[in-house]
């Protein structure tokens, strides 16, 4: 196996876990709880969801071939509330992420060595995942902040629990040994 397929393995494997810690976050909120904002200048998880989905939209539809800054995203928009349910939260977040997933998971080696345009600025298409990693970690860790804060004590943690990184740790290392 080639270095751009390793790449291109590991992207999709850790795009698709930021993805998941997303989703865990997304499901433990009651539909007002997704509406909550510190105040009138922070977001709502609904309307991050809103702008992740819009993003993802339009960079990765015609990844390759297209300007991916697309003359029908209406960016602005993205920050405007008007996703009211969860359910169209979720179908939501699902539509961006299958469209940026289904993209990445068409990616050739020789695509890796290419570039694409954003807002007419030309990048490698390393740079361009790169990129994006950091944008949608960024969000995903905004999501998981503010679910954080309105769940409070009743917060199902999506890692190692305070006070159990020894036991866990422990048990990867067991793990690993019974292999």
């Amino acid at each position: 196996m080639t270095i751009a397929q390793i790449y291109l393995q590991v992207v999709q494997k850790r795009f698709k876990n930021v993805k998941e810690l997303g989703e865990k976050a997304l499901i433990q909120l009651k539909e007002d709880q997704l509406h909550w904002a510190f105040n009138e200048e922070s977001n709502s998880i609904a309307v991050i969801v809103k702008h992740v989905s819009g993003n993802m939209i339009s960079r990765w539809t015609d990844f390759l071939t297209a300007d991916g800054e697309k003359s029908t995203r209406n960016r602005d928009d993205e920050f405007i509330n008007s996703l009211y349910t969860k359910e169209a939260i979720l179908a939501t977040w699902e539509e961006g992420w299958q469209v940026f997933l289904d993209a990445l998971a068409s990616l050739t080696e020789s695509d890796l060595k290419g570039q694409v345009t954003i807002r007419g600025e030309k990048l490698a298409v390393i740079d361009a995942i790169e990129r994006q990693m950091a944008h949608y970690s960024q969000h995903v860790g905004q999501i998981i902040y503010i679910a954080k804060q309105v769940k409070g004590s009743d917060w199902q943690t999506l890692s190692i629990a305070k006070g159990q990184s020894q036991a866990f740790n422990k048990a990867m290392l067991e793990n690993i040994q019974e292999k």
